[in-house]
């Protein structure tokens, strides 16, 4: 089945792809084309009874080859695919991509990838990370990457971009979830404050960096190893789904979101190096 080419510009359609919330998905996706559940699970080719599950939220839908499915079944544009995570149509018909083997997995949320987080902090030679406060990661003391970081006994360079506490996009991030312009940026500045206190570790060397842009990606990088997640209008990062992409033959988003952090990194105010 096709939808009309103006429902795949919705940004409620975008906000849902992104998220991959596959149930928000297919309540637009009747809502924009007018189409009976029947007729979705017949253009999905899986059953009325487990589409209905997964619209009203009782099945979670977290394997890549359903994604396709869906995908495919909804005639997804190569835009729309991409924001999912999937490779563009086209391209793989043609033979350019080696399957999906560079998102290696999906998760609910970051709390779901915490094992592998800390493992990741405790044995990668680089680590960079994209956040906004970065509270939740290496901030605080029980902050979850604090730990394996702080008792390294091998060198780890390591990158960490947070937003710029006194950019306009602060106070609109802010307004977003819900808290004060000052209490938002107070936080920033206490997270960069206590990244300086690896100055003095053997083997972190860190540098900072503050961006001004409105936060759209979080990411966390072990060495070959991305973990992405987004920032929506009234959710947090390490609330939204969350994958892990591995570099692959031709990939696009492995190679695409890695440049993305090195333009970000360049483009950058530059504060410290521990």
């Amino acid at each position: 089945m096709e939808l009309p080419a103006s429902a795949w510009r919705h940004q409620d359609v975008h906000e849902a792809l992104r998220q991959r919330d596959v149930a928000a998905l297919l309540r637009l996706v009747q809502r924009y084309s007018g189409v009976s559940q029947a007729r979705l699970a017949t253009a999905l080719g899986m059953g009325q009874g487990r589409v209905n599950e997964i619209v009203h939220g009782r099945r979670r839908v977290t394997q890549v080859d359903v994604f396709e499915r869906i995908a495919d079944g909804l005639s997804m544009p190569d835009e729309a695919r991409v924001l999912m995570g999937l490779a563009p149509a086209h391209a793989a018909a043609r033979g350019v991509f080696t399957g999906h083997a560079e998102i290696a997995r999906v998760f609910r949320d970051q709390a779901e990838a915490n094992g592998e987080l800390v493992a990741q902090a405790a044995s990668a030679a680089c680590v960079d990370l994209l956040a906004v406060r970065a509270l939740g990661l290496v901030a605080l003391n029980d902050s979850l990457l604090r730990g394996p970081l702080s008792h390294r006994k091998s060198p780890v360079q390591m990158r960490v971009l947070l937003l710029d506490p006194d950019a306009p996009s602060a106070a609109v991030r802010a307004a977003e979830i819900g808290e004060s312009p000052e209490s938002f940026a107070a936080a920033i500045r206490l997270s960069l404050a206590r990244l300086a206190e690896f100055a003095g570790h053997r083997f972190v060397s860190l540098q900072t960096a503050v961006y001004v842009d409105l936060p759209t990606w979080r990411m966390l990088r072990f060495d070959d190893t991305l973990y992405l997640s987004a920032f929506g209008a009234s959710s947090e990062g390490h609330r939204s789904g969350m994958y892990k992409l591995t570099a692959a033959t031709n990939g696009v988003l492995h190679a695409g979101f890695l440049r993305q952090f090195d333009d970000a990194w360049q483009r950058a105010r530059h504060l410290q190096e521990a």
